[in-house]
């Protein structure tokens, strides 16, 4: 393979096109996953977007690369290392995001705005938000939470206030967790990689991981326990909280006792433990809402 393309292929970040899967939830909670079309027509959304996901990622490389050098992992990627230059990664991105956007428009108008409106967060986190205490963490959670919504308008249906609460919460925690990591591993160097971990401490950010997990219990079981949710899914629901439960102890595990956090998208799938607890809440779901 050739070795601009293979460094093109890196920084396209493939393994972080798992957090896209949060198109998905719409479809499955709207109980359309065996609705064929609906289902390609989510697929379609999920590629455009991680397409979209990959640009701004690579925008995000070429502008982060001199505090980039600073970091023990993040000086590897390849814009960072020099492997691959600045203009074909920016022609490259470029060439992503206006045929993501096309297809996005064809695909649907809202989708498009949606996508849009997530682009537009990801340079104002690039330029700006990422700057400002508690914001930076708050404008990645409200990623996910158009995620949530990209994958809803796409089919159409009307996407639960409480799933959004709930996605939001959940990458709060994982956001939290990455700054908390970056702290203990970069130490006193951390403020010249990220200015704004002059800001945090390993205990502030413990103490609002805290109030987030909680929160994020507390929405999941009432989510679960709502009238509106078991009129439509039934009372077995609430049977799936101990997962959920488990899936936040042993990621809080990962990261206190294994030095985990830094790479969510890496950490999670790389763990025996916590694959098998997300797999046994996903089949109790589907088989909740489907059977």
């Amino acid at each position: 393979m050739n070795r601009t393309l293979q460094n093109l292929i890196i920084s396209m970040r493939l393994k972080q096109w798992t957090k896209n899967l949060f198109l998905f939830a719409a479809l499955v909670f709207s109980q359309k996953l065996n609705d064929l079309p609906a289902s390609l027509s989510v697929g379609a959304g999920f590629l455009l977007f991680s397409l979209i996901a990959s640009g701004g990622y690579i925008l995000n490389d070429i502008i982060d690369a001199e505090k980039d050098r600073t970091h023990p992992i993040k000086q590897r990627r390849p814009i960072t290392s020099g492997a691959l230059s600045k203009k074909a990664a920016l022609i490259s991105a470029t060439a992503f995001l206006s045929i993501s956007f096309i297809l996005s428009f064809c695909l649907s108008v809202q989708f498009f705005l949606v996508a849009l409106a997530y682009l537009l967060i990801m340079f104002l986190y690039s330029f700006w938000l990422k700057n400002i205490v508690i914001l930076d963490v708050m404008t990645i959670s409200a990623g996910f939470v158009l995620r949530v919504k990209a994958g809803a308008v796409i089919i159409p249906v009307e996407v639960s206030l409480w799933l959004l609460i709930c996605t939001m919460l959940l990458a709060l925690f994982l956001a939290l967790s990455k700054r908390r990591h970056e702290l203990v591993l970069l130490e006193d160097s951390a403020p010249s990689h990220r200015t704004i971990l002059s800001e945090y401490t390993p205990a502030f950010i413990d103490e609002m991981i805290s109030a987030v997990t909680g929160g994020l219990l507390i929405a999941y079981s009432l989510y679960a326990f709502s009238p509106e949710t078991q009129e439509r899914f039934g009372k077995t629901l609430p049977l799936t909280i101990p997962f959920v439960l488990y899936g936040i102890f042993r990621y809080l595990y990962l990261v206190h006792q294994k030095g985990k956090g830094g790479r969510p998208e890496i950490d999670i799938v790389s763990d025996k433990p916590m694959m098998i607890g997300i797999c046994c809440w996903v089949i109790s779901i589907l088989l909740i809402i489907y059977l």
